[in-house]
């Protein structure tokens, strides 16, 4: 697509009778940049707002996934460092950089542990996906 647009804009500048502007010449150019700017930057720097947001709120307690995939509870925060719970029974705690949180569990949606939980009209629809997935098995 961008050759194709980089092309026709040769092929105006190249003509001698050509009736447009040397600003018609770049407006492909920077429709492509507009496009760059709503597609790519805007979101990611919506993202880095959203992140920044969750790493300024964390707090003793808060159940966390980091950017490795390992489920735990904040125990303890000094600056930066963050002492998180990985495993109650044995004791098991590690220390992590603030920035490496990816998303904060909310315990009224998500137990611990990470299974979502099922309202009253999810279960109806899982109780029929499995009398119906029994008839066919029949």
């Amino acid at each position: 697509m961008l050759s194709s647009i980089l092309i026709l804009a040769q092929e105006t500048t190249d003509k001698k009778t050509s009736s447009g502007s040397g600003l018609l010449t770049f407006l492909p150019i920077l429709l492509i940049g507009v496009a760059m700017y709503f597609l790519l930057i805007r979101p990611q720097r919506r993202r880095m707002k959203e992140q920044q947001a969750l790493v300024s709120q964390l707090d003793e307690g808060d159940e966390i996934i980091t950017n490795g995939g390992i489920y735990g509870f904040i125990t303890a925060i000094d600056g930066d460092i963050l002492w998180v719970e990985i495993d109650s029974e044995k004791n098991v705690e590690i220390r992590i950089h603030r920035s490496s949180v990816t998303r904060k569990i909310n315990p009224t949606v998500e137990p611990a542990g990470g299974m979502p939980v099922l309202t009253e009209d999810a279960a109806d629809d899982s109780d029929r996906d499995d009398d119906s997935d029994t008839k066919h098995k029949k």
